[in-house]
Order: structure tokens, then C-alpha cells, then sequence
């Protein structure tokens, strides 16, 4: 694959509403899981592009998009990031749609609330015109699902099907060789008003385009993630540390901690007089003491003393401080909090 020759599009423009509180403040991508935010996770998975260093990446931010800015300039100062602003949520088609000026030959897009495992290095030799990254699943009728052909080939998406006999979920990973045939595709779905609930939604464009010839394919992930509710953040949490995030070798070594792995202690969390795991990350800059933690993670500048938590999330900068208590208690008493 020549240099340039692939761009890069995230769309980041949602409100994360079934994340909240977390997303009053931040976007959702920049919630914190097994070491890193939802997004490095993302970024990370794209690795194994062709010329990752050069790809051209599209960024389509909208509430608090400024957060993702900085981090991106923070940390990634390398790669050549262009932002589009999409103010009102319309939906993915509608975004790419704001994105045209930047969307020009082969293309990718990801879904960034959506963390996958794959090898894209084929991309370099890819000869369909189109690709959906696809997971089988034991129960179809909640997510969007591939039909395809009997040699292989995409027919049509579906969304929330009724049935259970086609079970390939698609994942929110496209590639398309040529990114104006799509953005056409979307003119065609706007005209004719394609929406759901107010929003243009990509499966409809894409199905245009396989109604007029598309030759899309599917690839199968090993793995899919979610990092799109509280609950799945914790469960994201817990596969990440038991798939290499794990520095308990490293985290151990710190005095009057107790740890049961896997864990992600930072190095620049303060932590003392505690038992912390399993399933717990912890960010930098937090202080956590005399606390019992399992299966919570905590980001910046959390405070956490004298609690027991268990399925927890604690925001940036949030204080949990529970004062000791002195009990003197006769027979058949019983206190619950």
C-alpha cells in the first residue's frame, strides 16, 4: 500500500448518555480501562495498518471534543490528525458526510466505543472492494448481522434481526477501497431520507451500495469488546487485565499492599495499607488508602480512604472518604450499611 493511501476515520461525536455520570465531563472515549483510556485501547488495535505512522487519521469530535484535542496532541504528537466538528448528533452517515473533504481513495472506519482484536496488515493486498469485520454470536437479534451469499459475499446488513439462523454481528469496522463511492451512497440515503429516530445510519448506505454491485466481504475478530455502559467497562476491564494489562509483578513490590491479580497499579499512584484486587486499575495520581478494592477502576486524581468497593468506577478527581468507627456492641446485634 502506497504511503497515504488509507485514511483513518473515528467518529467521536456522541454523547455517551448511557455512560453517564462519567460523560458530564469527558467524552467516552477518554474514560480510563486496564492502564489507558478507551481510545489509546482503540488506537492501539490499529497498529498493525500498513504504515501506521503515515496513515491520515479523521477525527469527528463533537461534545467536549477539545478533551480529545489535547489528549490526542498529548500523546500521539505523530500522527497527522485532522478534526471534524459534528455539532448535532444526525448519525454516522451524517458525519462522514462532514468529513468529505478529507476522505479521498481507501478508507477505514472504526467505531470508537468499540474495541476489537485483528490483524488489518492484509489491507496492503486487499482486493474487495469492501470489508465488514464481523463476530459470530450466540444470539443475533440485538446487534446489526452480515447476510452473506454461499461464496461468501455480503448481500445485505441487517439491523436487530428477528431470526436466529444468521448470527455474523457486525463489530463497527468497515474498509472500503474507495471512500467516493460511499460518500455518494450517503447523498443517496440522504435524498431519499434514510434515518432511524432521526439519525442517518451507516448500514443504509451501505446497503445502497451493495444493491448497486459492491463486492464487501466479511473478517472475522477473535474479539470483541464493548466499552459502551458501566458494565461493560468493568467486564472490558476485567479481559484486558487477564490479556497482558496485568503489572502486578511491578505493583507488588509497594509496602502494606496486599494485591490479588490481575491488577493495574500506575506508578504514580499513591497506595498504602490496602488489599487491591482482583480486577482493579488504577490511574495516576490517585490515593487510595486503607481501602479494600475488587472489580473497580479508578481514574486521575481519584481519592479513595477507608472504603470497601467492589463493581465500582470513580471519576477523575472524586473523593470517597470514609471515616473509621468504634463500635461496642452486646449480643444479637446486627448492622448493615
Amino acid at each position: 500500500m502506497a504511503e497515504h493511501n488509507i485514511t483513518v476515520v473515528i467518529p467521536m461525536a456522541g454523547l455517551g448518555t448511557r455512560l453517564r455520570p462519567h460523560t458530564w465531563s469527558k467524552p467516552k472515549q477518554l474514560l480510563y480501562i486496564a492502564g489507558k483510556t478507551v481510545l489509546d485501547h482503540v488506537l492501539d488495535s490499529l497498529r498493525s495498518l500498513p504504515d501506521f505512522e503515515h496513515i491520515e487519521w479523521v477525527n469527528i469530535i463533537g461534545y467536549l471534543g477539545d478533551q480529545i484535542r489535547a489528549h490526542i496532541s498529548h500523546h500521539y504528537p505523530q500522527l497527522h490528525v485532522d478534526y471534524v466538528v459534528q455539532a448535532e448528533p444526525q448519525g454516522q452517515s451524517h458525519a462522514l458526510k462532514l468529513a468529505e473533504d478529507h476522505l479521498r481513495g481507501a478508507l477505514l472506519v472504526l467505531f470508537a466505543d468499540t474495541l476489537i482484536e485483528t490483524d488489518f496488515s492484509f489491507l496492503s493486498n486487499e482486493e474487495a472492494d469492501a470489508v465488514a469485520w464481523v463476530k459470530a454470536v450466540p444470539d443475533p437479534r440485538r446487534f446489526g448481522v452480515a447476510e452473506v451469499d454461499e461464496r461468501g459475499w455480503v448481500r445485505r446488513l441487517v439491523e436487530k434481526p428477528n431470526a436466529l439462523d444468521n448470527n455474523l454481528a457486525v463489530v463497527g469496522c468497515y474498509y472500503f477501497r474507495e471512500a467516493q463511492a460511499l460518500l455518494a451512497a450517503i447523498d443517496t440515503q440522504m435524498r431519499q431520507g434514510l434515518r432511524l429516530k432521526g439519525e442517518f445510519f451507516l448500514v443504509d448506505a451501505i446497503n445502497i451500495l451493495l444493491q448497486q454491485g459492491l463486492r464487501m466481504r466479511t473478517q472475522a475478530v477473535d474479539i470483541w469488546l464493548d466499552a459502551g455502559t458501566s458494565d461493560a467497562l468493568l467486564e472490558t476491564n476485567r479481559y484486558l487485565l487477564d490479556h497482558g494489562r496485568d503489572n502486578t509483578s511491578e505493583a507488588r513490590h509497594r509496602s502494606r499492599v496486599t494485591i490479588t491479580p490481575p491488577v493495574y497499579i500506575h506508578p504514580q499512584a499513591e497506595v498504602e495499607d490496602c488489599v487491591i484486587g482482583p480486577y482493579v486499575s488504577i490511574a495516576p495520581r490517585c490515593r487510595v488508602d486503607r481501602c479494600v478494592l475488587s472489580d473497580a477502576i479508578l481514574e486521575e486524581d481519584a481519592v479513595a480512604k477507608g472504603a470497601v468497593l467492589h463493581r465500582t468506577l470513580l471519576g477523575r478527581r472524586t473523593n470517597v472518604i470514609l471515616s473509621p468507627k468504634s463500635l461496642n456492641l452486646g449480643d444479637d446485634n446486627v448492622i448493615e450499611s
